[in-house]
């Protein structure tokens, strides 16, 4: 942005103007003022245009996410357990009604639009050698996996298989409910789930920072059984689906905590990338 523009115009003052030296500076007063308000909103226009970007970008991904559980599950979010917790949280975030249903329409084939896309998982590590296992949903391959290998620069793009044995492929349900007294391996026990660990808010936005948020791990073909009991029993789900839980992790400084999140969140800001499970706490 230059520093003037049409709206402005440097006025030069002549050396002796002592006797309208109160007028001038009054004037500079207001032009710099004029011109401080003009940047500013310039500033706040910018800022709001990267806010909705962020924002359709993240609706974006929520849609996504319901094309897809829809597709692996059905369109009936009562039967569906991913798709119920997918558009619970598309509500939550303000997502149209007609989006919604346009999304799960698409994903389970009903209607014209037909859902095509690719499911492609890549392996490979993340700075000071975190495993992580990135799972990319793309209707253009040929246009995803260049830009993928380019931001695995930063880190280590490993084969198919290199290190997904690090890792245990079981089923995720995160979820949270208010009050006091919950006790979280009674409810694991009662839902069906093998473990259970607490979730904070920090851990998952959608975990409200006053609640009691729990991940409660099961096995692949008991996730929707763990869902429904959840959700008859006080508890908001917000996540069900299949993932991936690291064996171990390794020691990391909180220097080399911050480049391995930095370029994890690079990843995650790519419009195809679905989910990111890394080796990091």
């Amino acid at each position: 942005m230059e520093p003037y523009s049409s709206h402005y115009e440097v006025i030069i003052f002549p050396v002796d103007c002592k006797a309208n030296s109160h007028r001038h500076l009054k004037l500079l007063h207001i032009l710099s003022k004029s011109f401080w308000t003009y940047m500013g909103r310039q500033w706040l226009h910018a800022k709001r245009a990267v806010a909705s970007l962020k924002k359709g970008q993240a609706n974006g991904k929520l849609l996504k996410e319901i094309m897809v559980a829809a597709k692996m599950g059905g369109p009936d979010p009562d039967g569906n357990a991913r798709l119920f917790a997918a558009v619970a949280k598309a509500r939550r975030e303000s997502v149209t009604r007609d989006a919604i249903e346009r999304a799960i329409k698409k994903g389970a084939g009903i209607g014209e639009e037909k859902l095509i896309l690719e499911h492609v998982v890549y392996e490979g590590y993340a700075p000071h050698k975190v495993p992580l296992i990135v799972e990319v949903l793309t209707d253009n391959n040929n246009r995803t996996a260049p830009e993928i290998r380019q931001l695995f620069k930063r880190g280590q793009l490993g084969m198919p298989g290199s290190n997904k044995f690090l890792f245990d492929n079981v089923g995720l349900v995160e979820a949270h409910r208010t009050g006091e007294g919950i006790d979280l391996e009674e409810a694991a026990i009662e839902a069906g789930a093998n473990e259970v660990e607490p979730l904070a808010h920090d851990q998952n936005d959608d975990i409200p920072a006053d609640a009691t948020g729990a991940r409660f791990i099961a096995d692949r073909t008991a996730v929707h059984a763990v869902s429904q009991w959840l959700s008859q029993n006080g508890w908001t789900v917000v996540t069900s689906e299949l993932g991936y839980i690291a064996k171990n992790y390794p020691e990391l400084t909180e220097e080399q905590r911050a480049e391995a999140g930095e370029f994890l969140q690079t990843l995650d800001d790519h419009d195809d990338v679905h989910r990111i499970w890394a080796a990091m706490k």
